[in-house]
Parts: C-alpha cells; structure tokens; sequence
C-alpha cells in the first residue's frame, strides 16, 4: 500500500460506555492506489458486491445513541473479506455475483500475504486490542452488515436478519423483539445462515466467551440519511432492550 493510501481502519468513539461493541467487516470500499482499482468500474464499486451499502453510517449512529465503540474496516471486501477466513478462496475472490474481479485473478501467495498483513490485520488487532482493553468489563461483539434486497433474481423478503449459531441468548433475544416489530419481515438466520465461513465473530467472541449479534439489514432501508436514521432508532431501542431483560 502506498503511504497515501487510507489507514484499514477506522474507530468511533474508542472505549465507549455501551457494553456492545459495533463492527463493520465490510463498511468500506476503498482500494489501495497500486491495485488500479482492482480492474473494475465506479459503477460496480457501487453495487453490494464492493462492501455492506449503509453500514458505515448506520454503526456511526448507533455509535452516537448507544455511547459505542464502533471499529470498521475501510477496505473494499473484493480487495480482501476481513469476514473469512484467511487462505479462504472467498477472501479475495475472483467472482462475486457473477462479476469477474480481474484485480484478483491468479494471485500469488506473496500478494495475498501482502493484503493480509496490510489490511486484514490491523482490522482483527483493532478489534483485539479493544477487547482487551475491557478486560472484566461485560462486552457483547455486535457485527452489523447489509445485504441486496434482489439476489440473483431472487426478492428477499426480509427487512432485517438475525444470524446465529443456536448458542447466543443475546441473539435470541434481539431475534424475539425484531419479529415483535417487524413479524415475518424479521429473519431468523436469513438471508444467511452463520455457518464455518463467518470469521470475525468466532475469531474474537468465542475465545474470551462472549455473547454476540450478527445483524443484517436490507441495503435500500439504510441506503439515505432517513432511513439510516430511522434504522438506528430503532436499532438502538431494541439493542438496549435486549441488554436489560424483562
């Protein structure tokens, strides 16, 4: 990466007071100057395919209602998926939804060291090192994506999705009060299932124990500042709900 190049890294609000820690693997779609923009077009950059549409913004506001940390990645997941495991062909793939990403065609081991140690990491150690600091300090990891109303011809129906493994309370108490709102429209592991190719989560939550939420959040609610705003209220009335039971 150039010296010019954006940090991979980006931390609202470091040491908030809120016990959730807000992430974003995949709020950014930046592309390091040597890479000629990974060989695609400003329009496909701006398609679900280059990052998590609204999620930047959305964590910013959550952030600012909930007084938490909110640490986000910068990077475009084409340039590497801060969210998969490393090594992973999905971590720099060479096709994502049917579009080719020549910027990423038959790399090396020496490149895909490179974006691991240059972007990858700095990512994993910000979040590490946050959790570290609250040592003792009661922490839920909340990891906040976004996803295409429209997959591959395919209408989602749902507004928001809650993604889980079957074994965290926090999870199924956001799950309960989302579908309280919202009914069908409120997804219990859709439009994904958390399964082994989730990363972020299971690297951070799992050692240390802590609870967590995966949520997504239908990209054209939180595309504009409206909805961002309305999400985030409602988000943040539920998330503290979800904190203090009953």
């Amino acid at each position: 990466m150039h010296r010019d190049d954006p940090s991979p890294v980006y931390v609202t609000n470091p040491g908030g007071g809120c016990r959730l820690l807000l992430i974003g693997d995949h709020a950014g779609r930046a592309i390091p100057s040597g890479l000629d923009g990974l060989g695609l077009t400003p329009a496909d950059m701006d398609t679900h395919i280059a990052w998590d549409i609204g999620v930047a913004d959305l964590g910013e506001r959550l952030s600012a209602r909930l007084d938490a940390c909110f640490i986000r990645q910068t990077y475009s997941r084409l340039v590497i998926d801060c969210n998969r495991r490393p090594g992973a062909p999905a971590a720099m793939p060479e096709i994502s939804d049917g579009v080719t990403i020549p910027g990423n065609l038959g790399l090396d081991a020496q490149t895909q060291a490179a974006r691991r140690a240059e972007i990858y990491q700095p990512y994993q150690d910000a979040i590490a090192a946050e959790l570290d600091r609250r040592a003792g300090r009661p922490t839920i990891l909340v990891s906040l994506h976004s996803f295409t109303p429209v997959m591959q011809g395919f209408v989602r129906p749902w507004r928001m999705g809650v993604l889980h493994r079957d074994d965290s309370a926090f999870s199924n108490r956001v799950l309960a009060l989302l579908q309280r709102e919202l009914g069908d429209a409120a997804g219990d592991n859709q439009p994904y299932r958390m399964d082994e190719t989730d990363n972020t989560v299971p690297l951070h939550a799992d050692p240390r124990g802590l609870d967590y939420l995966e949520l997504e959040v239908r990209q054209d609610l939180i595309a504009e500042t409206s909805g961002q705003d309305e999400i985030a209220d409602l988000l943040a009335r539920l998330l503290l709900a979800a904190i203090r039971p009953g």
